[in-house]
């Protein structure tokens, strides 16, 4: 474990190589699981936006599922988390003709139709975060099943985790911490 300030990140952070492979993967995050994607309470309301505005593009299981359950469920205590097909596809996807899962909100920003890519927390998969006692604790989630052709993938282009990541983790924690992340990261990378 290293720390950056009030985040203490999992070794494999800097050290894996990682970039994702959707033609392979298939858009694996968004369909396999056993609960929806976690998120905080101030994306709730954003989702909200989001699922009005997408509601006719989805598949019309999603749109059951919203109804039915809601666009988010969980509990400020337990958790909130976006409401699932089956326990398993986010309710936000859709497929393209290659059966690639994909994230219907985040087309929609890369098209310019809305101003907010996705969840955090789907953006720095396969990096968890958990907030506990004023830190955050930053896993790496190695799923084979989900994770192997990215693996594969950044390896055979030498691609760490830490930078194919740098995105969502500038967002989440600016680009000053993100410099230091680095900074340790090649400093744990040059001793092994």
């Amino acid at each position: 474990m290293f720390k950056v300030r009030n985040t203490i990140l999992s070794d494999d952070i800097a050290t894996a190589k990682f970039a994702c492979d959707l033609p392979r993967c298939k858009g694996a995050c968004c369909v396999i699981g056993d609960a929806g994607a976690p998120v905080s309470k101030d994306e709730i309301p954003v989702l909200h936006k989001a699922y009005r505005m997408l509601k006719d593009e989805l598949m019309p299981e999603s749109v059951e599922v919203a109804e039915r359950d809601g666009v988010v469920i969980g509990s400020e205590k337990a958790g909130y988390e976006i409401s699932t097909i089956r326990t398993e596809e986010c309710i936000f996807v859709k497929y393209d003709e290659n059966e690639v899962a994909y994230c219907a909100i985040q087309k929609a920003y890369f098209e310019g139709r809305f101003n907010w890519e996705k969840p955090l927390s789907c953006h720095l998969f396969p990096v968890r975060l958990k907030h506990i006692a004023g830190f955050d604790y930053a896993n790496f989630e190695y799923v084979p099943k989900l994770c192997s052709a990215a693996c594969e993938k950044g390896d055979k282009e030498n691609t760490y985790l830490a930078e194919f990541l740098e995105k969502p983790l500038v967002r989440r924690y600016g680009e000053g911490w993100y410099d230091e992340f680095i900074e340790s990261c090649k400093s744990m990378r040059d001793q092994t």
